[in-house]
Order: C-alpha cells, then sequence, then structure tokens
C-alpha cells in the first residue's frame, strides 16, 4: 500500500494543504509560478507551508547544477519518470553545438554527441530529439522524451527542420546530419511521446550542460 501523501500549495489558485493529488492538480493548473510540494506526514507539509517555498523546491535543480542529490521525484509527480531529457549546448549561433540525452531517473548520460562547428542551438535541440526517437522508437516505444526547446519540438512535429542557416563549408557537416535527421523523420512512424519540460517550475532540464 503507498504512504499516503500530502500535498502543499504555496502559490496557487487556492494555497493550502491538500491530501490527494487531484485536489493539488485543480490548485495549480493553469496557474503561472504554482509552487508546490508533496510531504510524508501532514505535520511535515504543516510546518513547511508556513515557512518559505524555496527551502523545499529547489531539489531537481541540483540535477543541473550537478550537485549529488537524491531527487524525490514523488515531489513533483507531473513528471514522467520512464523518460529521457535531451539538451543542447552551443556557445555562439552560429558555433560549436553539442547534444546529450539523460536518464531522468536516473540521471545516468544515455548519449553525447558533438561538438560539431558552425551549428545553432536549435539545430542541436532538434537533432537530439530525432536522436532519442531513433533509439527508443522500436525498443521502448512508450518512453517520454522531454526537451525545453518549443522551437525543435516544433521541428519534429512537423517532421523536418526550419533552420535559416546558409549552406558555406563550415557547416557541411552539421547540413549533413540535419539531412538525415529530416529524412529519417519522412521514413518513420513513432509513438514517443515529445513533451516540453516544465524549466519554470521543475528547475534546468536534467540534460542540461550546466553553462548558463
Amino acid at each position: 500500500m503507498a504512504n499516503r501523501k500530502f500535498y502543499v500549495v504555496w502559490v496557487g489558485h487556492d494555497p493550502g494543504i491538500y491530501d490527494s493529488w487531484e485536489e493539488c492538480q485543480a490548485q495549480i493548473n493553469g496557474f503561472p509560478g504554482a509552487k508546490y510540494k508533496s510531504f510524508d506526514s501532514q505535520t511535515a507539509a504543516t510546518e513547511a507551508f508556513r515557512g518559505d517555498p524555496k527551502e523545499h523546491i529547489g531539489i531537481i535543480k541540483a540535477i543541473a547544477s550537478h550537485r549529488a542529490a537524491v531527487v524525490n521525484y514523488a515531489d513533483f509527480p507531473d513528471i514522467v519518470l520512464d523518460s529521457i531529457a535531451v539538451d543542447a549546448a552551443c556557445s555562439k549561433n552560429p558555433g560549436p553545438v553539442e547534444y546529450r540525452g539523460v536518464d531522468v531517473q536516473t540521471g545516468a548520460e544515455i548519449f553525447r554527441k558533438g561538438p560539431w562547428q558552425a551549428g545553432t542551438n536549435n539545430i542541436g535541440e532538434f537533432l537530439a530529439i530525432v536522436h532519442a526517437l531513433a533509439t527508443f522508437h522500436e525498443k521502448n516505444p512508450t518512453l517520454t522524451i522531454y526537451s525545453d526547446s518549443r522551437t525543435a519540438i516544433a521541428w519534429v512535429k512537423a517532421r523536418h527542420s526550419r533552420t535559416t542557416i546558409v549552406p558555406n563549408a563550415q557547416n557541411a557537416v552539421i547540413r549533413n546530419l540535419l539531412e538525415r535527421a529530416n529524412h529519417w523523420l519522412a521514413t518513420h512512424t513513432f509513438s514517443n511521446p515529445i513533451l516540453k519540460w516544465n524549466t519554470e517550475e521543475w528547475g534546468e532540464i536534467p540534460a542540461d550542460f550546466g553553462r548558463k
């Protein structure tokens, strides 16, 4: 039998303490900047509600800053645990770009590619999602893929990148990678959910390179 949880809503439609996720969810859905967390006892929830929410909701940000931390994902029940998070890093625009994928639940790095010259962050984010799709669409077709890039997600859903980089010798490699990714999307079907990582509420995406 699962342990009973109590949910503190510091910022929401009706701040307070709730004894079910459904009641908590009703207070935070559609509320910008909602702040909430679950606790194992009513006493702990009451003490937390009277205190500063910053002391309780920064745990996931520890992942992005690479501090050793045991993440209690029960505190964020809307995060899908059977998932991979992807992210890209690009020092200039255009510039050297790389990307990686990380297991959300364990923090283990699944893949890392690059850097390649003359890319952009949107390109890296797009390639990262397609890489995750190509890796898992058959062996784990229900695996959720998280990205913090609305642009890259839109490109993938359109099944083609929309980059405006001007072809030249420097970006030949990255353009070849884009062509391969576009071809894969055009010739494959997939059912893996692709979701936007809620950075505002959960902190930086677990695949973040920590270079901001």
